[in-house]
Formats: structure tokens, C-alpha cells, sequence
């Protein structure tokens, strides 16, 4: 076969149903022998499959091995002296008697090691290294019977009584080894490497010589210890058989032994005496008995329960020829001869794992893949963020497979069919593009090999090849195409994940840098067969990738789990185009998520102008919880900026929070001197109690800000308690029981407020306009009017040449170029870089614009070609 088989006696498997595979390549052995236990399913239960701690030998250690081999050498020579000196020898004497000593001295040797040999638990098939553990598992079992069997014989005679130490019955309990040969056995019927035939025979013909041997001794020992010798079996045909050869009495023996148990006696030695009587008739019952059991047993062991073993054997032997009449390389030879013997060995050991879970209902079959595999599953790069829900799905479908060492998984440019997660063992990702072989990377337990084939469709990057016997959980393409398709929002999930690994191994693999490219390239042109969604496009802020899924009638206002949707992601990246495109395309501005929040909030809290600004002009409102919650982020933070842009978007800084606490008792608590003016300047009550009673001004006193007690003393004498109409200096107030409105100075100290800046129903010109009305007699009310224009902000007409002529808008005057600009691009779908006069005077600031002016947006290279009139 040209692979490097090796088996040896040192190799010999501890369990009748393993199987030696050693494979060599470059000096590595690569072993399946007992030495190496298969994992658990799922390697969830934890099992110590190593040997540690002080003075533990391991049961595979190869050294102990060996010394095992030795003792079944000295269990043979056991299983021959022990019936020949009970029947043979008074008393052993001389080299006979030296040898049985140094072989019990060896077995004592023997029963001192196995108190440090770790051993396997039987319920947990972990390995016991506790010292005193294994100590009351050998005291509870054979030790008792070895040392028995270890007393030399000089010892036992003295201890026993007058009659019976004479006899060497002590000695028999040696036999005892004879467990030992038992074991041999049923591991050499295992190897490959040793015709099973032979080995069955060799067996049967062991079997019955031990018979033999132990009949003729036995037999002999009653005509040695009868009183008459000529009334014997022997006697009969030879008188003096006494003053014969040792040998010439053994071989006597056993002739009669043998022709006895093969019933083709009696002619020349029979019974004598009525002992040797009862003992033939015991014998051939025996012989009956041993027969009938030999025939029935073995035609049914061989013909059934080595039925496996036969089939095994003969598939290794059908895949030997194939790959001989076929020249195969020696490393396919390896790993076709390492798949079917691994493959034997799940099903020798009882490790029909995926047998036991088909044969189970689905529901049960779920719940154990669930508890075997979902933290595997959940911790896996791929699955980060997925819901359980999908997680639980997954699992269900797949399958743990194991393959031996040096086994491919995964060939490099096949068709990706299949993915997998390491559970146990070591990988090597292979390149083969170039003339030799490239290992990549390794994959460990865990990791994922074959994803991005499955995932991209397209052929499989690597070639993935075990290192080590290795068990993964296998999940074919269908099955996971089956279940992201209607799990969508998971499957964008899926591909960021993958995306973001990539983009993490490509700086150290320039490779992995190109395809992270492709890929990406892949996703914007909408070519992987994984559905995606509009949040995942808003997430990666890919315009191209968005434009193209709304062009397929996608909902804009999809959402994810927690009900986010795309306009909601675009605002808090502040990707004003992939706010625009979907504004364009009917996305809700007041769309809210699970905890209400707005895109409008999510645009404010992370300081996107242009994109809150968008929104707003597009209808979008704070909503309460928006409002709440960033004001408290901003009052905590000491964020005056935040509460700034939630003023000039309508909010409302004097709302109580869910504690009954405001802004303003938060900033006193902070003693944030600053923000305390700016509250009050924005209609914050000093007097405003919380759930416990509190104001900001008892808490001001309560906790000794000077500054902030002194401000608030300042603010209380300037509210001046107007009667009928009586208007007090600075404050303008509609009746005596509404809260003083304070004017908010212009850079030209004129009273006026931009109708961006506040809400228009809270505003100063509502408060006017209804203190006009109840004002008679004050004279104040043309000074209103007067300034009524001011106040409101300049109006202007904007129109676009390429409109036509009804497309003019009346518009406020924004506060920049830049924002007019926008402005118009939103109300006409062109984006505009000049602002012009109609007489076609480019405008560069919009302090030269006054109320009622008619303004043209134009390109770059347009030139005004008509008048717009207004709107």
C-alpha cells in the first residue's frame, strides 16, 4: 500500500473494540490506537482525557504498554508450571523453583504500579488520576486474588496445614493471570495487520492444549497419590512408572489427555480404580459440554458477532485493492485506510452518536443538539448578535462528524456544498495555487472553515485538512439558505459578521485583503444569494447597495429586532445621502423604535447637523422619550451643545423626567453654574418640585451652591407681578398666573426668534400676538406690529431655472449659503452650488437678502436663461 502500518506488540489496544492505525508522514506519527480516545459529542462533558498529577502513569504510556506485553510472555509460562508442579512435583526445586520466584517477584512489581495507574471510569469514560481513588477501585477488585497469587510456594507451604502442603494447590491460583492471555487475544482479532482466521485458530488450538495440559496432570496427580500404584491408569501398563523419566510420565499423560477429549479411546489406558473412574466420567462431561459450547459459541460469534469485524476487514481490503489497481498516492491510500477505520471504531466503541439521535423524536432530538452544541454555535464568529431563535434553528441541523488525522475535509475549488465548526482537534488551511503546498492558517476549536465558499457561492478558497483526530459539526448550504431566508434581518446579521472578520484577518493576509474587495463588491451589486435588507445597506452606509434595494419596492420603513429602521441607523452614523434616499422614498421621519426614539433624536444626540437639520425640514418632531432622554444625557453631561440643539428643534428642556426630577434640578445637583442660566433663560421654574418635594431652589440651598442660590435670588426679584395690563420690564406676559416669557436678544439686540430655534406655539411671537391682543391703551401695540416681520424672519422665493416656472417656494432665510443650498435640493431634487439675484448677481452671503427677495439656484455652469416670479 506504500503507507506506514505499524503495529507491534507495545501497540496492542486496552479495549476489545479498538483498532491500531498508525500513519507516518515525515517522521509525525499520526496514531487512532487506543492511546487516543475519541471526544465526547459536542465536548460537553468535560472529560479529562489527559493524564496529570505526581506519580500517575498513564494506561497508553507506550513503556507500560511494553511491560504489559512482558507479563502476558510470564502469564504463559504460568499457565504451563502451575498445573505441572500441582501434578507433577512434590516440591519444586532448583531452576524451576529460582524462575517461579523471579516471575512472582515481576508480578508483586506489577501489583505496586497499577496503585499509580490512572484508569478509565467506566459511567464518565473520564481518566481517574486521584491517588487514593484508584487505590480503593484495586483494593476492591483483583488485588486480593494478585497478591494471593504472588506468595511464593516455600512461603504458602509453610502456612498451610501438614496434608495440604503437600499438595500445590496454592499454586493453581496463578492461573489467575490466564485473564491477561484473554485480553491478547481479543485485541490481535481486532488488527488488521494479522489474518483473523489464524488468530481464531491459533486461539481454539491454545484453548484446548491448556485442556489438555490440565486433564493429564490432573490425571496423572490421582495415580501418583494412590496408595496401590499397579490399581492405577499408568500402573496397569507400566508397574514402576515412578523410577520412569519425568518426561515419559508427561508424555503418557497427555497422550491419554488428548485421545480422552477426542473420544477415540480407551484401548490401551483406561480407569483402574473408582477414583480415576469418577474423574474420567467428570472429564468427559467436561469434554461434552467444552465441545457442544466451542461449536454453538464460536458459529455464533463468528458468524454474528464478529460479523463487524469481518465487514471491516473485508471493506479495508476492498479499498487496498481499488487504490493498488488504481495507483493511488499513498496519501490518499492514508486517508481512505484512516476514514473506514475511524469509522469502525464509532461503531465498535457504541459511538453510534447520529444513529441515536435519527432514532429519536425531533422535539427530543432538537433539545439534545441544543444542550450539546448552542454555546459552540453562539461563541462562533459568524453567529455573534444572532437571535436565539435562528441560533436554536442552526443547531438542529447540524451534524458531528469525526475524521481521522490527515484526512481532507474540504478540497480547494470544489463546489461549496458544506461548512463546518471545529468542536475538538487542529486544521491546516492549505493553498495550493502555487507549486507546493502553502499552509495558511490553523483552525482550532471553535473556528469556521468552509463559510465564505457557502456563504459567497463560490468555489472553496482552501483545501482543509485535519492535523489531529478532530470531531466538527457539519451544516449543509440548503439547510442554511433554507433558514436565513426567512429569518432576513439575522442573515445581514450573518454577512457584517463575516464582513468584519475579514476585514480584520486581511491586514495581516493580503489575500484575505483581495477578497474582503470581491466580496464587498459582491454585496453592492446585490449578487449573494443571502437576502439583504435596507438596515443592512444603512449600516455599512453603502448609498449604491441602498438605491438598489429600494429600486426593488423594498420597504423603507423596514425594521430589525428592536424595531430600528434604516432612517434610524442613517441618523446616528450621520450619512446625510442615506438619509436623503430613503426621505426620498417615503421613510417615515417619525418612525419610532422600541424605546421611542426618533431619527431626529439619534441625529442630535451624535451632533449630525446636516442630517438633524434634513429631518426636520422633512416633518420630523422629537418625541417625548427622545426628549426626555437626551435631556437627561445632556443635563448629566454637562452638555450644553445637546440641549441647544434640542431647543432649536422644538424639544422641551422643562419637561419632568421619570423621577419627577427637571433639567434644571439635575444641573443644580451638578452645580453647573452655566447650564443653570441657560435653563432659566429657556423657561425653566426654580419653583418646580420633584416626587420628594424638592425644588432647584430649596436643592440649591440644601446643598450650599453659593452661586447658583445667588442666581436664582437675582432672577426671583426681576419678576415683577403685573396687574390688569402692567408689563414688567424685560418680560413679556400674557396674564399674572402664566410663567414670565423672556425675549431672546438678536446680534442686533432686536427682539426676534427663528422660528427653528423654538417652538412656534411656546415661542415669543404667540406670547405677543396674544399680549397684543388683551394690551389696549398702552400704546404697545404698534411697536408689535412694526416688528412682527423682524421677528418672524425674512421670507424669500427660491426657484430653480430647470423646474420651469411653477416651481417657485416660499421659503424662510436660512442662516448660510450652505443651508439655502440644501434646502433646495431637498425641495427640488437638484443639487445646486450658486445662490443668484433674478437679475442673475451671485449672492455670497445671506446677510445681503432682505425679506421678499427672489432667489434662483443654479449649477455651476448654468446660466439663468428666465425670470421666476413668486410663488
Amino acid at each position: 500500500m506504500g503507507s506506514a502500518f505499524r503495529v507491534g506488540a507495545a501497540a496492542c489496544w486496552a479495549k476489545t473494540a479498538e483498532v491500531d492505525h498508525d500513519i507516518s508522514r515525515d517522521g509525525s506519527h499520526y496514531s487512532l490506537a487506543s492511546g487516543i480516545m475519541l471526544p465526547s459529542l459536542g465536548a460537553k462533558s468535560n472529560r479529562n482525557l489527559k493524564v496529570s498529577g505526581r506519580f500517575i502513569i498513564s494506561p497508553h504510556d507506550r513503556r507500560y504498554r511494553v511491560w504489559k506485553i512482558f507479563l502476558i510472555v510470564l502469564v504463559i509460562y504460568t499457565a504451563w508450571v502451575s498445573p505441572f508442579e500441582f501434578g507433577f512435583l512434590r516440591i519444586a526445586t532448583g531452576a524451576l523453583a529460582i524462575t517461579d520466584n523471579v516471575v512472582n517477584f515481576f508480578f508483586a512489581i506489577d501489583i505496586i504500579l497499577t496503585f499509580f495507574v490512572a484508569y478509565l471510569n467506566p459511567k464518565t469514560h473520564d481518566f481517574v488520576n486521584d491517588h487514593k481513588d484508584i487505590a480503593l477501585k484495586y483494593l476492591k477488585s483483583w488485588f486480593l486474588l494478585d497478591v494471593i497469587s504472588t506468595i511464593p510456594s516455600e512461603l504458602a507451604r509453610k502456612a498451610l496445614p501438614g496434608k495440604l502442603s503437600n499438595y500445590g494447590f496454592f499454586s493453581l491460583l496463578r492461573l489467575w493471570r490466564l485473564r491477561r492471555v484473554s485480553a491478547l487475544f481479543a485485541r490481535l482479532e481486532k488488527n488488521r495487520d494479522y489474518s483473523y482466521f489464524w488468530v481464531r485458530c491459533a486461539k481454539l488450538v491454545s484453548v484446548t492444549l491448556f485442556a489438555v495440559h490440565c486433564a493429564g496432570c490432573f490425571y496423572y496427580l490421582l495415580a501418583d497419590r494412590y496408595k496401590i500404584p499397579e490399581k492405577t491408569w499408568i500402573g496397569s501398563s507400566m508397574p514402576n512408572f515412578h523410577n520412569e523419566t519425568l518426561g515419559l510420565r508427561y508424555v503418557t499423560s497427555m497422550y491419554w489427555s488428548i485421545t480422552t477429549l477426542t473420544t477415540v479411546g480407551y484401548g490401551d489406558l483406561h480407569a483402574e480404580n473408582t477414583g480415576e473412574k469418577i474423574f474420567d466420567i467428570i472429564y468427559m462431561l467436561f469434554n461434552l459440554g467444552l465441545t457442544a459450547y466451542l461449536i454453538g459459541n464460536m458459529t455464533n460469534l463468528v458468524v454474528h458477532s464478529t460479523n463487524r469485524t469481518r465487514k471491516f476487514r473485508d471493506t479495508i481490503h476492498a479499498a487496498m485493492s481499488f487504490a493498488m489497481r488504481n495507483n493511488l498516492p499513498v496519501r490518499l491510500q492514508d486517508q481512505m485506510l484512516s476514514h473506514l477505520t475511524l469509522k469502525f471504531r464509532t461503531v465498535s466503541e457504541g459511538l453510534q452518536q447520529q444513529e441515536t439521535l435519527d432514532a429519536l423524536p425531533k422535539a427530543i432530538r432538537s433539545s439534545i443538539s441544543h444542550h450539546l452544541f448552542f454555546h459552540l454555535v453562539q461563541n462562533a464568529y459568524l453567529f455573534k448578535n444572532v437571535s436565539n431563535d435562528l441560533l436554536f434553528q442552526l443547531v438542529a441541523e447540524m451534524r458531528a462528524e469525526y475524521f481521522a488525522p490527515r484526512e481532507d475535509i474540504i478540497l480547494q475549488n470544489e463546489a461549496p456544498t458544506d461548512f463546518y465548526i471545529v468542536v475538538t482537534g487542529n486544521l491546516d488551511l492549505i493553498d495550493h495555487s502555487r507549486e507546493t503546498e502553502r499552509i495558511v492558517k490553523a483552525a482550532k476549536n471553535g473556528d469556521l472553515v468552509g463559510e465564505i465558499g457557502v456563504l459567497c457561492y463560490k468555489p472553496q478558497l482552501f483545501t482543509v485538512r485535519t492535523r489531529t483526530l478532530s470531531q466538527l459539526l457539519r451544516l449543509d448550504r440548503t439547510s442554511f439558505l433554507n433558514l436565513i431566508q426567512s429569518n432576513v434581518v439575522e442573515g445581514t446579521v450573518i454577512i457584517s459578521n463575516l464582513l468584519q472578520h475579514l476585514k480584520e484577518e486581511s491586514d495581516s493576509d493580503p489575500t484575505i485583503d483581495s477578497l474582503l474587495k470581491e466580496i464587498e463588491n459582491m454585496v453592492t451589486r446585490g449578487r449573494l444569494d443571502l437576502p439583504l435588507t435596507l438596515t443592512f445597506a444603512a449600516t455599512r452606509e453603502d448609498v449604491k447597495l441602498l438605491q438598489k434595494l429600494l429600486n426593488r419596492n423594498m420597504d423603507p420603513n423596514e425594521c430589525d429586532c428592536n424595531n430600528h429602521t434604516p432612517l434610524h441607523i442613517a441618523a446616528s452614523k450621520g450619512n446625510e445621502q442615506c438619509a436623503r434616499l430613503l426621505l426620498q422614498h417615503g421613510a417615515d421621519p417619525n418612525c419610532r423604535d422600541d424605546d421611542g426614539k426618533g431619527p431626529l433624536g439619534e441625529a442630535i444626540f451624535g451632533s449630525h447637523e446636516s442630517v438633524a437639520q434634513l429631518l426636520f425640514y422633512n416633518g420630523a418632531t422629537l418625541s417625548a422619550e427622545d426628549n426626555a432622554f437626551y435631556t437627561r444625557v445632556a443635563t448629566e453631561h454637562n452638555n450644553k451643545g445637546l440641549l441647544e440643539s434640542i431647543i432649536k428643534y422644538g424639544g422641551d428642556v422643562t419637561a419632568k423626567f421619570d423621577d419627577g426630577d427637571t433639567a434644571l434640578h439635575k444641573a443644580v445637583c451638578n452645580g453647573n453654574i452655566e447650564l443653570v442660566e441657560f435653563l432659566l433663560d429657556n423657561k425653566c421654574d426654580m419653583d418646580l418640585s420633584n416626587n420628594h418635594g424638592w425644588t432647584p431652589r430649596q436643592l440649591a440651598d440644601q446643598q450650599s451652591h453659593e452661586e447658583i442660590k445667588s442666581i436664582f435670588e437675582a432672577r426671583n426679584k426681576q419678576i415683577t407681578i403685573v396687574e390688569n395690563t402692567e408689563i414688567v420690564p424685560g418680560l413679556i406676559t400674557r396674564y399674572r398666573s402664566e410663567p414670565a416669557m423672556r425675549q431672546v436678544q438678536m446680534e442686533d439686540n432686536s427682539a426676534t426668534v427663528s422660528p427653528r430655534k423654538m417652538n412656534l406655539n411656546n415661542s415669543v411671537f404667540r406670547v405677543l400676538s396674544l399680549a397684543n391682543s388683551n394690551i389696549k391703551g398702552t400704546g404697545m401695540a404698534s411697536t408689535f406690529d412694526k416688528e412682527k416681520v423682524s421677528r418672524s424672519g425674512p421670507r424669500v422665493t427660491i426657484s430653480c431655472p430647470q423646474k420651469g416656472k411653477c416651481a417657485g417656494k416660499l421659503v424662510l432665510l436660512p442662516e448660510s449659503i450652505e443651508e439655502l443650498l440644501k434646502l433646495g435640493e431637498m425641495k427640488f431634487g437638484f443639487a445646486p452650488t450658486r445662490v443668484l439675484t433674478i437679475d442673475g448677481a451671485e449672492i455670497d452671503d445671506v446677510a445681503v437678502i432682505r425679506d421678499g427677495d427672489q432667489l434662483v439656484l443654479a449649477g455651476s455652469d448654468e446660466l439663468l436663461t428666465e425670470n421666476v416670479t413668486h410663488g
